[in-house]
């Protein structure tokens, strides 16, 4: 099922981008929707695929008609157009981005009872990564079965655009759900990541794949995302959690997900070098295929420094690695031979990345390493900041402590709301903690726009170019 909705979406989004090369608005809508059907002797799998909005427009049914019957003959488990769906769910769909553009509907061989959730979850996996990479498409996912239904709903309110050279630019869904610790709330807060855009490195295609018709040029280009963005607050403990890496594939360009990490990034965190990156340790904690990502758990370093620092603001971050794989091919510009092509690479993948793998691992420790080299400037400008902040609280109690002026004494303790030096000594390293972490220096903002609280379904959308 997973196989033949990322064919038809590989189709759309070759067919919509080709037709608005020159229209900068790229918005619309993207609904997903299987539904069982009982029939006399087995009960079928529905699917209908259908788009709406500036995305696709210039998609002309009549066109796509034989490219879909080729489709379905060659590339598609289907055995023969379906009904169309429910018009009220078509309804909803059209209500809330305009008059339908595309509307695909088609019937599966699988038996809806060898449909198990776990198909269902893959799919909405899937969709999920197909939305980080296409922002401006609204996604919708509907499922009913018998007398259940599941519906979901990907929706961007923030989103960049990356420049790459060569190709359309990217837009990424760099929405981050991580609240800002209590002491910097009064000041700005970026809800979003800033993507940066790595080096290019061209990939060699093995024999094996280059004997089932794999040619041209393949390449990747990485781009990484840390966030929640902490630019505006250097003052501000950030502790790195995890690192993950997916796969993109953008030959086409379709910007459809490959799904199935491969075993290369799995045994990654044995040829980096932990200590140059800064890293106490890094080990994979996820590897499911249809994840179309690896997840790596950073080990937190242990110490009496860390323990006493526990207790301080402390901003988990997660750094995103995506990796765009691109293949161009001057004999190749037939729609069948794009999806075709796309089909070859992601079954050769697993062959194309040990074929690379030391170059693979080499460029992914530079870029891993030029993304956290702030995360050490930062350590370091912690350790100074919690040296200090040492020194002018002991040099405070001290004063405080040492003074024979009891009226002194009394009004430092009634001025921080204490009862004595003991109190005062952590009322004092909170206060201290709360006001510079929020301050921030005007050379090391945040280049976003501020944005003031939203509630989650009204936040606003912002682009930056």
């Amino acid at each position: 099922m997973l196989r033949e909705i990322k064919q038809v979406l590989r189709l759309v989004m070759l067919l919509g981008k080709r037709n608005q090369q020159h229209c900068l608005k790229t918005a619309g809508g993207l609904l997903v929707l299987l539904w069982t059907e009982t029939g006399a002797s087995v009960q079928t799998i529905n699917c209908t695929v259908a788009a709406a909005g500036s995305w696709c427009t210039g998609i002309e049914m009549k066109v796509l008609q034989p490219v879909l019957t080729d489709l379905k003959e060659s590339m598609l488990a289907c055995t023969r157009s379906c009904s169309r769906p429910d018009p009220e769910e078509l309804c909803a769909f059209t209500d809330m981005h305009g008059s339908l553009k595309l509307l695909l509907s088609f019937q599966m061989k699988e038996d809806a009872t060898l449909f198990v959730p776990e198909c269902g979850a893959r799919i909405e996996a899937f969709l999920h990564s197909f939305s980080l990479v296409n922002a401006r498409i609204k996604i919708h996912f509907k499922f009913k079965f018998s007398q259940q239904s599941f519906q979901r709903d990907f929706r961007v309110k923030i989103e960049r655009k990356v420049a790459c050279a060569n190709r359309p630019s990217l837009i990424l869904d760099v929405t981050c759900k991580t609240q800002p610790p209590e002491c910097v709330k009064r000041g700005c807060w970026c809800h979003g990541g800033h993507p940066v855009l790595g080096d290019k490195l061209p990939l060699s295609i093995p024999p094996e794949a280059m004997n089932h018709g794999l040619f041209g040029e393949l390449s990747v280009h990485p781009v990484t995302l840390l966030s929640p963005c902490v630019l505006q607050y250097p003052n501000l403990a950030t502790q790195l959690t995890d690192i993950q890496i997916s796969f993109v594939l953008v030959c086409g360009p379709s910007n459809v997900p490959v799904t199935g990490p491969s075993g290369v990034l799995r045994n990654l965190p044995a040829h980096l070098d932990c200590q140059e990156l800064g890293l106490h340790g890094l080990h994979c904690s996820s590897f499911k295929v249809h994840r179309s990502g690896t997840v790596y758990t950073v080990e937190q370093e242990q110490s009496e420094d860390s323990e006493q620092a526990s207790s301080l603001p402390l901003m988990q971050q997660s750094l995103l690695l995506y990796l765009f794989l691109q293949h161009s091919d001057p004999f190749t510009y037939q729609l069948s031979d794009m999806l075709a092509t796309e089909v070859l690479i992601e079954h050769h993948l697993e062959a194309i990345l040990n074929h690379n793998k030391q170059a693979v691992a080499a460029a992914l420790h530079a870029e891993l390493k030029n993304s956290l080299k702030s995360q050490k400037h930062r350590k370091k400008v912690q350790e100074t900041m919690h040296s200090a902040a040492e020194v002018i609280l002991s040099s405070a109690i001290s004063i405080v402590s040492c003074s024979s002026n009891m009226d002194f004494r009394n009004a430092c303790l009634n001025s921080m709301k204490v009862r004595d030096t003991y109190e005062l000594s952590a009322s004092l390293c909170d206060s201290l903690t709360r006001v510079t972490s929020w301050k921030f220096t005007p050379r090391g903002r945040c280049y976003s726009a501020q944005i003031e609280d939203h509630p989650d379904g009204d936040e606003l959308t912002r682009t930056e170019i």
